[in-house]
């Protein structure tokens, strides 16, 4: 155990220790400056410090160090009853103070008691109270400003969570400084009333036990009484200060010396104010050479810090000069420009109420959503979504871009609904044609007036925040795969090696480095199927990342380990699924024409039979489409990869299954077959 901690603990035994064994007087002096010192510190440390939380032992420190005073009380006062002697410490002090009256040193030890109890503790507890409430309070606000921020670009996850960590700090330091604040109140009274004790059981003490007359009791006693409660009082001030100073302490960049300084002596021209109101005040019988002297302090104070300000503008003038130049000559600069978003979303100034929420718009709150939701769909952490307004846009336009490149563009009319659904072409209700962004169906913009007309009619009425939301989502989703970059995937494994360490050692770095699985994991991705079930994908890349390096052989591997979720991903509620099969006569084609390389396997057709399968899969897809059902192919495990490759220029959206990645239990109905003739 470090040397720190240990003198920590020593000390609160010395305080235990304080309270049930008499000490000596030569003791109780040096823990009585001990207790001095720490106080001094603690002032001081308060005085430093920038915010709040960079004192935040601040309340567990104040409850030691008042038992550790409450502990030297106890200890005094035995021997101030017991032996009417407290040590050489409280002796001087009560000395010092006293000198001949013991009357006046008392009552000059009453206001300094009065002065930390009714002004210093009390305002401390009431500022305490009043910090811990509007924290609290502000804490919703405060989040809400960090997921704003975090949506817009401005700060990066790690700043969020450390910006949330310092919210939460925050509130636990104010409250505890609440609580806190109490002890300081009750040190006041325990002094107030020790101090009672030892001057009425000092009197009768002294008088009948000890056989002392009574004004040399009231003498010895009072001198100790006071010593006492100056050397305890002393410390409990500076503490009780330290309290207040730490609660009212609003963040700076500096000490509260040199904010004191800078600030108040901000306006060196009101000193010249000031030197001439006391220069005033020595026409009157007010010692004129001592008003006059302080009065010329301040008029050259003013002088000097009008001059320093002055050279101060200049300067700052003189960097001003130039500053695009200068700025782009610096090396940190330009490489700040060829920083890329991952993700950007901008609009025009007629959609900027998508995003401002001060007219209502909730946009950043929906990509937090959003991005929750891929999150859970597809196992990935979408990066931060980048949102700015584009003047070169169109009013009303709207695009989407994944690593510079422009992946989605639409048009919104704030004032107006999307409306869609079955006969929409026959112009049953009146608005201005147009497509829906995200699944490309026949739509129309009309007013918000002919709302109910439109739902009377059966159609489906989206606002517009919804329909953008939708087709950044679709779009998120259809480009993820390339949102996975090493660092990405690298940040994944980190969070599985948290639970499953073992596993993840047994994958990477050998025999598969993280390139090898983010290849892996953006193949799953690209055909969209979830990677959240992390833990089967590395079990099954460590069953078979031994035997090939191949990654289109280990996405294949993966996905029949995920046959149970690709399942009820593609089944209907009845357990079934309608998939279109490839027929032998296409499988034996392709499968005869799989090349083998050192490098990996590829499909090798010849450009006409290419064509004819590309044309039965097209008679096919359009003939499921027709009658409003997904798409999906279903062939053998030998060669899915290839046929998907094949066909996947030609119909992205189409789903390519094989046999091992259904279940068994899922009924399978075959609608229609892939062959040629």
């Amino acid at each position: 155990m470090a040397a720190r901690d240990l003198s920590v603990l020593f000390g609160v035994i010395l305080i235990i220790i304080m309270l049930v064994i008499p000490l000596p007087g030569w003791l109780l002096s040096i823990l009585i400056l001990i207790n001095i010192t720490l106080a001094l510190i603690v002032i001081l440390v308060s005085m430093n410090t920038k915010e709040a939380l960079d004192f935040s032992i601040f309340p567990s420190l104040l409850l030691l160090l008042t038992l550790f005073r409450l502990g030297l009380n106890v200890s005094t006062t035995r021997s101030i009853l017991s032996e009417a002697d407290a040590g050489n410490v409280i002796d001087t002090f009560g000395s010092f103070v006293i000198g001949s009256s013991p009357l006046v040193g008392f009552v000059i030890f009453l206001i300094l008691v009065i002065i930390q109890f009714v002004v210093i503790t009390k305002g401390a507890e009431r500022v305490s109270e009043v910090a811990a409430r509007f924290t609290l309070d502000a804490m919703p606000g405060k989040q809400m400003s960090i997921d704003a921020d975090l949506n817009a670009g401005l700060i990066s996850e790690q700043d969020a969570k450390k910006r949330r960590e310092k919210i939460e700090q925050e509130a636990d330091f104010y409250g505890a400084m609440d609580g806190a604040s109490k002890f300081v109140k009750g040190d006041a009274i325990a002094g107030i009333i020790i101090v009672l004790v030892n001057i009425l059981f000092g009197l009768i003490i002294g008088t009948i036990q000890l056989g002392m007359s009574f004004g040399e009791a009231v003498d010895t006693y009072m001198r100790l009484t006071v010593g006492d409660g100056l050397v305890s009082q002393i410390p409990a001030l500076l503490i009780s200060t330290a309290t207040g100073i730490v609660v009212t302490r609003a963040a700076s960049d500096g000490s509260l010396g040199q904010d004191v300084t800078r600030q108040l002596l901000r306006y060196p021209k009101l000193l010249y104010i000031a030197a001439g109101t006391i220069f005033l005040l020595g026409l009157t019988p007010i010692n004129f050479g001592l008003t006059l002297m302080i009065s010329s302090v301040l008029a050259a104070g003013g002088f000097w810090l009008n001059r320093a300000m002055e050279k101060q503008e200049e300067l700052s003038l003189e960097q001003q000069e130039e500053p695009e130049t200068r700025d782009m000559n610096t090396p940190e600069n330009v490489v700040q420009l060829i920083d890329m978003d991952p993700i950007e979303f901008e609009f025009g100034y007629a959609l900027i109420p998508l995003a401002d929420t001060s007219q209502g718009g909730d946009l950043l709150d929906r990509i937090v959503m959003i991005r929750r939701q891929l999150a859970l769909e597809l196992g990935v952490v979408v990066p931060v979504v980048r949102i700015r307004d584009n003047i070169q846009l169109n009013p009303n336009e709207y695009r989407l871009k994944i690593k510079g490149n422009e992946v989605a563009r639409g048009e919104l009319y704030m004032d107006h609904l999307l409306v869609m659904g079955p006969g929409i072409e026959e112009d049953l209700i009146e608005g201005i044609d147009t497509e829906e962004p995200a699944f490309g169906l026949p739509a129309k913009w009309v007013s918000e007036d002919q709302k109910d007309e439109a739902e009377m009619s059966g159609y489906t009425v989206v606002d517009p925040p919804s329909v953008v939301s939708t087709h950044i989502t679709e779009m998120i989703k259809k480009h993820a795969h390339e949102l996975l970059g090493r660092q990405e995937t690298k940040q994944l494994i980190d969070h599985l090696k948290e639970s499953y360490p073992i596993l993840v050692e047994e994958v990477t770095p050998e025999p598969l480095s993280v390139g090898d699985i983010q290849k892996v994991l953006g193949k799953l991705l690209k055909e969209q199927v979830s990677i959240r079930n992390l833990p089967v994908i590395f079990e099954t890349l460590a069953d078979y990342g031994k035997l090939t390096t191949d990654t289109d052989l280990l996405t294949e591997y993966v996905r029949q380990s995920l046959s149970s979720q690709i399942s009820k991903q593609y089944a209907d509620g009845q357990n079934q699924l309608k998939v279109i099969t490839v027929s032998s006569q296409v499988e034996k084609m392709i499968a005869d024409h799989v090349q083998q390389t050192e490098h990996g396997s590829y499909l090798s057709l010849d450009p006409d039979t290419q064509q004819k399968i590309i044309q039965a899969v097209h008679q096919q897809v359009e003939a499921i489409s027709m009658k409003e059902e997904t798409p999906i192919i279903l062939c053998s495990p030998t060669i899915r990869m290839y046929f998907k490759h094949l066909i996947e220029r030609f119909f992205p959206q189409v789903v390519v299954l094989s046999y091992n990645e259904l279940e068994p239990e899922l009924e399978v109905q075959s609608i229609g077959v892939v062959n040629v003739a």
